[in-house]
């Protein structure tokens, strides 16, 4: 009899050789694997039958014998003159014409408890398996065990190729970055510039306030550079420790310090030919800022532990939410290193001063949370749309981002959806929401829980005293810091961890509501 092995999958040979080993065993003429794909059996391995037989479907329903099989829990022989019509007839190999007669059994198949599918096996002559069909119970579980062998293997051939595929993209920078969506006038200029210098050689600085989306910058710096075949290394110098920072970027020497049992490559030669991201650069100590320019101005590294300079070819992209150049008059910065690193600075325009650019992402965050949840038809309601646009947004895109996916997990676990799940204002709001006198309810946003004031009308609508929707926010707020700073003697640092808010963007937004004077005054 002829043995077909037809890589229907890459665990094929595994099967065809479990399937020999019973057809052994059970000294049947033909035997055939089938793997149960929703209401279909499809042949994953066949011996004893002809090659096209690895190309048949087999709807359960409209093959009554292999159904009969399928429903016995322990599998069963069939009789010699059974008169349910034989899936394989016609199919066996060098057996032209359809047999009369022939011995069959068969047993469904589980996989961790599931349904799998169904182990057959036929023989020429009735009466063969008399002796052995007993023996089939044992046989299906050796299957089965055989079958959850060649899984396992195909789940780590899986992981080890996602892992190669991971390592690979983050060697090469190909994963593909989000866009930088917005159709906002601010927008389109930094886009602009960023296609503007993405092919020279300059050395980038990019500013902005913290969640601004200044990696996406940088992505996109690089994928127009004539570096982009070659690796994008990102260093987060924020999460660099000082007494780790010389081993990060510039590597190490085997016995270079306690620890270091072998040598290491640092980020500047993992980045050699290609492009490497400094992201929070501001955060960088002074001791390392030294070397770093001693880098950046010589194109050689000299490791830990060794007295080599080894050279590398890198074009260097910085970020950073600090005001470098005040970093800088306060002696936190050096001055050197500040003009070496904003040969082109690129600013990053906040949220806030983006305009309906704000819907464009919250549903580009909405169609990745419907896919994400498995939820269909995510939308946004008017009113979630008008509440979005009057925010402030201290904690910029990636606050946004933070409330979008908290809103659709709690739209999506509401009972009563139809066609379409609408995000509401509640889901926004959640269950921090407190209304107010004024008539606002707090919104919480960013990953620290700071609020702002949502009043509850309409947008462009007049409110309590004839206020706008904005002028009522704001109003909210400049009551509410006043508040927080004078509990806290005029400390912004105090308030703004009060706040839930960076000190920075807390800062600047006392400063827009005209607090920051209020509070010198104060102090005067």
């Amino acid at each position: 009899m002829e043995t077909s092995e037809h890589q229907v999958a890459p665990e094929a040979g595994h099967y065809a050789e479990l399937l020999s080993a019973v057809r052994g065993m059970a000294h049947a003429d033909a035997a055939a694997l089938l793997r149960l794909d929703g209401e279909v059996l499809v042949p994953v391995a066949v011996q004893g039958l002809s090659e096209e037989a690895l190309g048949r479907r087999f709807l359960v329903e409209a093959h009554p014998r292999l159904a009969l099989l399928l429903r016995s829990p322990q599998g069963r022989r069939l009789p010699a003159d059974c008169a349910l019509p034989d899936p394989y007839d016609g199919l066996v190999a060098h057996q032209p014409e359809i047999l009369p007669v022939h011995d069959c059994m068969g047993a469904p198949l589980a996989l961790h408890g599931r349904p799998w599918g169904l182990l057959t096996l036929d023989a020429l002559q009735p009466g063969r398996f008399e002796a052995v069909q007993e023996q089939l119970p044992a046989l299906a579980r050796l299957v089965e065990q055989g079958v959850a062998a060649a899984h396992t293997i195909r789940e780590l051939a899986d992981r080890a190729e996602r892992e190669h595929e991971l390592a690979r993209e983050l060697q090469t920078g190909a994963q593909p970055p989000r866009e930088l969506l917005g159709r906002s006038p601010a927008m389109q200029r930094l886009r602009r510039e960023i296609d503007t210098v993405a092919p020279t050689e300059l050395t980038v600085l990019i500013l902005g306030e913290t969640g601004v989306g200044k990696e996406l910058v940088a992505q996109r710096l690089h994928a127009r550079s004539l570096r982009r075949e070659r690796a994008l290394v990102q260093v987060n110098c924020a999460a660099l420790p000082e007494s780790l920072a010389d081993s990060e970027l510039f590597g190490h020497r085997r016995g270079a310090f306690t620890g270091a049992t072998q040598a290491r490559a640092g980020r500047f030669q993992l980045a050699d030919g290609g492009t490497l991201f400094l992201d929070e650069v501001g955060e960088l100590s002074l001791p390392v800022q030294a070397k770093l320019l001693r880098v950046l101005q010589s194109g050689e590294v000299q490791r830990p532990g060794s007295d080599e300079l080894i050279h590398v070819d890198v074009r260097v992209i910085a970020a950073t939410n600090r005001d470098l150049a005040a970093e800088v008059a306060a002696g936190r910065f050096r001055a050197d290193l500040y003009h070496r690193l904003s040969v082109y600075p690129l600013h990053v325009p906040p949220l806030r001063q983006r305009g309906r650019d704000v819907l464009a992402l919250a549903e580009g965050f909405m169609e990745e949370n419907q896919h994400r949840l498995g939820a269909r038809n995510l939308r946004l309601s008017p009113a979630s749309k008008a509440l979005l646009l009057q925010q402030p947004w201290p904690g910029n895109v990636r606050e946004l981002e933070h409330l979008v996916s908290r809103a659709a997990l709690r739209a999506r676990a509401e009972p009563g959806k139809g066609r379409w799940i609408a995000v509401e204002p509640r889901h926004l709001l959640g269950e921090a929401a407190t209304p107010s006198r004024a008539g606002t309810s707090h919104l919480p946003v960013g990953a620290a829980g700071a609020s702002v004031a949502v009043p509850e009308a309409p947008s462009g609508e007049a409110v309590e005293g004839g206020l706008t929707l904005r002028e009522a926010t704001e109003r909210f707020q400049r009551e509410w810091i006043r508040a927080v700073l004078a509990r806290h003697g005029g400390s912004l640092a105090a308030a703004a961890r009060e706040a839930g808010m960076d000190r920075s963007n807390f800062h600047r937004l006392a400063r827009r509501l005209g607090l920051a004077a209020e509070r010198r005054r104060g102090l005067g």
